[in-house]
């Protein structure tokens, strides 16, 4: 990687081992979401069985001081199970579709997922003492015969093997009539959102049987329906404020205080002309939004582009990036694949300076804002050898190919990085590349 890119003058590496949640091809297995906690200690992935896993970083080797910790597995457990709508006759599946972790106050974590209609609280606290010595119960749990107690015991704290125990704390059900796409903890910690295609209700983590709708797209007549709600998420500072993008490439920032209910801010860009074209609709479709560290700027992920927008600027965006122009022209077969569709996030690092996106072929983009340098690395299982240096990659377009360079027309489409994410503090990410996770960090020589 190029100096600066990542704020280092260093390279990316791959991680002394690749990550691999289940390394087999069920679908259950695909990696559907992947975020860090607000320390970037812990690191959780959802995938389409319906399963958490959770990563913890390692302390620092006495050992080894200049080496950071690696991540290993900390605990795995089922969120949510497939479940049947039998008034709608419909399947609700199981899949993850978004992990948000809430900032610790004690010894235990808390995390809210979601798959399409329930959003659930999790607790994950370790245990490594159990009691003993009961005066009721023997030490297999059976009651005792009352008669047989003798004398009073007062039961003891024995050490055990540490064990990390996941239960669910809240279950929030019932509100969605369709897919939940998106949910966000305020920075009150006191109440998150759940968005969906036409709606964006706010809840109270304490209450689970009521939640106060926000947003409410849905026409009256479900014919004359244009947009859906794409993607949705609070301002990091203000409680009060937050954003929810569209599938017409639109973004709303809107204030829930009472004097300003009924104004937000629409953000959108005029289409060139001389680009429109039958796909034009589709590809302005918003599929991630997500606010900077700052709370300054809102970055949107498109098909082709990522934009950054200034709070202040509604007209159009500041910065725009070319993910990968070079499939413009490919986009009948990507239509006619169904690729055209995919959603693809995107994140910021720690101090808002690089953005990273996915793309085809295993492929990650990275942007510097400062610099305004790019680099197109690549997540697969040849390059990630213990502590391997991560080469920039180029796709050719036409014309002569040179040898490091790969062709359009050999890129993998089924090969696809739509989740990633950022360290909060550090030049640590993690990438999911179907069902294979990959983390890698920034080589400092």
């Amino acid at each position: 990687m190029g100096a600066g890119l990542g704020g280092h003058k260093g390279v990316w590496g791959a991680w002394p081992w690749c990550l691999r949640t289940q390394p087999c091809s069920q679908a259950a297995d695909i990696i559907s979401t992947v975020e860090f906690n607000h320390t970037g200690e812990l690191l959780a992935t959802g995938d389409k069985g319906g399963r958490v896993v959770i990563f913890q970083r390692e302390q620092e080797s006495k050992n080894q001081p200049h080496r950071r910790g690696e991540y290993n597995v900390y605990s795995t457990f089922q969120s949510h199970e497939p479940e049947f709508d039998y008034l709608k006759s419909l399947e609700i599946e199981e899949k993850i579709n978004k992990i948000r972790w809430l900032p610790q106050q004690n010894a235990a974590y808390f995390l809210l997922s979601t798959n399409d209609k329930t959003v659930k609280l999790w607790k994950v606290s370790e245990r490594d003492k159990r009691p003993e010595g009961y005066n009721l119960k023997d030490e297999d749990g059976r009651l005792r015969d009352p008669s047989m107690i003798t004398v009073l015991r007062v039961p003891v704290l024995r050490p055990m093997d540490l064990m990390v125990e996941a239960t669910p704390r809240r279950v929030f059900a019932n509100a969605h009539t369709y897919h939940i796409n998106s949910i966000s903890v305020n920075s009150d910690y006191e109440t998150y959102m759940s968005a969906d295609d036409l709606r964006i209700n706010l809840w109270n983590f304490e209450i689970t049987n009521q939640s106060f709708n926000i947003v409410d797209i849905k026409p009256a007549n479900m014919e004359e329906l244009t947009e859906v709600i794409t993607a949705a998420e609070f301002h990091p500072h203000h409680c009060n404020t937050f954003v929810y993008s569209s599938s017409k490439g639109t973004i709303r920032l809107c204030d829930m205080r009472a004097a300003a209910l009924h104004s937000s801010h629409f953000f959108e860009e005029p289409e060139d002309p001389s680009n429109r074209s039958f796909f034009s609709e589709i590809i302005s479709s918003i599929s991630d939004v997500k606010f900077s560290h700052s709370g300054r700027y809102i970055m949107t992920r498109d098909y082709l582009t990522v934009k950054v927008w200034d709070l202040n600027m509604e007209n159009r965006p500041i910065e725009t990036y070319q993910v990968h122009d070079y499939l413009r022209s490919k986009l009948c077969s990507l239509y006619e694949n169904d690729c055209i569709f995919d959603k693809f996030e995107c994140v910021w690092n720690g101090s808002d300076s690089v953005i990273m996106t996915g793309s085809y072929n295993n492929f990650f983009r990275m942007f510097d804002r400062n610099t305004k340098r790019d680099v197109t690395l690549e997540a697969s299982r040849e390059n990630s050898k213990p502590r391997a240096i991560l080469k920039p990659r180029k796709v050719c377009v036409g014309g002569k190919r040179r040898k490091d360079e790969i062709s359009v027309d050999s890129l993998d489409f089924s090969k696809k990085i739509l989740h990633t994410a950022w360290h909060p503090s550090e030049n640590i990410i993690a990438v999911a590349a179907t069902n294979n996770l990959y983390i890698f960090q920034d080589k400092v020589n």
